[in-house]
């Protein structure tokens, strides 16, 4: 089954998450099928806090991957952002 999940990258207390398409018996941090954004959540003013490609997201999810609970949410959240 194929999965969007995040995958954490990132120094000790300053994490990073890379939002991933990728198998679900693969490891976490493993190997992955694409990426598709990231999020930030220590991000500065400055910075970008999430950025998504919501196209290939959809894509995705058309050809049967299910999201993680975190990143349905983070969707929602960048849906509502754009829309602003």
């Amino acid at each position: 089954m194929v999965t969007i999940r995040l995958t954490r990258r990132g120094a000790k207390n300053s994490p990073f998450y890379h939002v991933v398409v990728t198998d679900s018996r693969k490891r976490q941090g493993g190997l992955s099928l694409e990426n598709v954004g990231f999020f930030n959540p220590v991000a500065r003013k400055s910075e970008p806090r999430l950025k998504l490609d919501l196209a290939r997201i959809e894509y995705w999810v058309g050809q049967g991957a299910k999201p993680s609970d975190r990143v349905r949410t983070l969707v929602a959240d960048f849906r509502k952002q754009a829309a602003a």
